[in-house]
């Protein structure tokens, strides 16, 4: 074969190869009927292991507003609460380690968890429950969060450094478990690295520009 037989030869295995690969591109599959899903695609999450599962559109109807089911439809409604109100003496009566938690009240245990990020995933807090009776009084929006599906997201991060105020929000568990994976992810060495902390300001930036903002209370 002439080398420029050889050339054509192999720029046709390369064309192949590209159409292969393409042909292969990998996607995302409904775990409950095994259809392509979406990028933006609904979730579950199931009860009793606190689990996610991908869903497609008609799948994750199936489960929308059914009680005593093994799982329970993730909304997607973001609300950012600018005028919550949280002390300092509250916020530390409520024993988090670090300045950043979620909060969601669970219908097996028939109790608030809250669990915070951390390198290692998402882990648990022993929660002070006279303390958050207390918040709840403040902040009656709280009491509209569905369980199981939605929490609450404090980040004090910012305010605690002097740089920002805080930022609450009320919003669907599975972007409280993404922002666990984005840090368990990225964090690297003692501090967490640049990386890490680049990659937490771009997920509340995002968060803020789709919440939606509950209108000001009447006392206001």
């Amino acid at each position: 074969m002439t080398n420029e037989g050889q050339i054509h030869g192999v720029s046709e295995a390369f064309g192949t190869l590209r159409q292969f690969a393409r042909k292969q591109k990998p996607f995302e599959r409904c775990e409950l009927c095994g259809s392509e899903l979406s990028p933006h695609h609904p979730h579950l999450i199931e009860l009793a292991q606190r689990k996610l599962t991908c869903t497609c559109d008609p799948c994750a109807m199936l489960f929308s507003g059914q009680a005593n089911a093994k799982y329970k439809r993730v909304p997607r409604r973001v609300r950012s609460l600018t005028e919550f109100q949280m002390t300092d003496a509250q916020w530390d009566g409520l024993m988090i380690p670090i300045n950043m938690a979620f909060f969601f009240q669970s219908s097996l245990d028939h109790r608030v968890i809250a669990l915070y990020p951390s390198p290692a995933g998402a882990t648990e807090s022993l929660l002070a429950l006279e303390t958050w009776n207390n918040i709840v009084e403040g902040n009656p929006e709280l009491a509209s969060m569905e369980p199981d599906v939605e929490a609450l997201l404090v980040n004090r991060m910012s305010q605690n450094r002097g740089v920002a105020q805080a930022d609450y929000f009320i919003l669907p568990i599975d972007e409280c478990y993404k922002l666990v994976g984005l840090i368990r992810t990225h964090w690297k060495g003692l501090s967490g690295g640049t990386e890490v902390w680049h990659e937490i300001a771009n997920f509340f930036s995002s968060l803020r520009n789709k919440a939606e903002v509950p209108s000001k209370r009447a006392n206001a």
